[in-house]
């Protein structure tokens, strides 16, 4: 029962994703103290709130759901164009690219090369029948 847990908890996946939510965290925790500390208060000098924690209507607290909000779309542009992006152009580069279309059939006669719309063979005037595309 033991190594069957051992071999759960050290198996690549589990560990990478233990260290992906730690890393999340301490993320997390930075962009949360940028909001409170940095762009909060620069919003705050054009709205004329010093705190946005402040803005409340009874028990009701606004200020802290615009934090979360903005922490929120913060962390979501962060994560968006320092790792999607870079992400996706680098499998767009390792992505098998498209086969050029065929230009060129076989004569059934010879063999040789001849184009797509061809009645004649070049090579050995054979009358080549025209290729109708397939339909998918």
């Amino acid at each position: 029962m033991l190594k069957g847990f051992r071999d759960f908890v050290l198996r690549g996946n589990v560990v990478d994703l233990a260290v992906a939510v730690v890393i999340g965290a301490a993320f997390g925790a930075v962009i949360n103290s940028i909001v409170a500390n940095f762009i909060t208060p620069l919003i705050a000098l054009a709205g004329g709130v010093p705190n946005f924690s402040e803005i409340r209507t009874g028990p009701l607290m606004w200020g802290n759901i615009l934090n979360d909000l903005l922490t929120f779309l913060i962390t979501a542009a962060v994560i968006y164009f320092f790792i999607v992006v870079p992400v996706n152009r680098l499998m767009a580069r390792f992505r098998p690219a498209e086969p050029a279309p065929q230009t060129t059939r076989k004569c059934p006669e010879c063999l040789s090369d001849i184009p797509l719309a061809a009645r004649r063979c070049a090579y050995c005037t054979a009358v080549v029948a025209e290729e109708k595309p397939a339909i998918a």
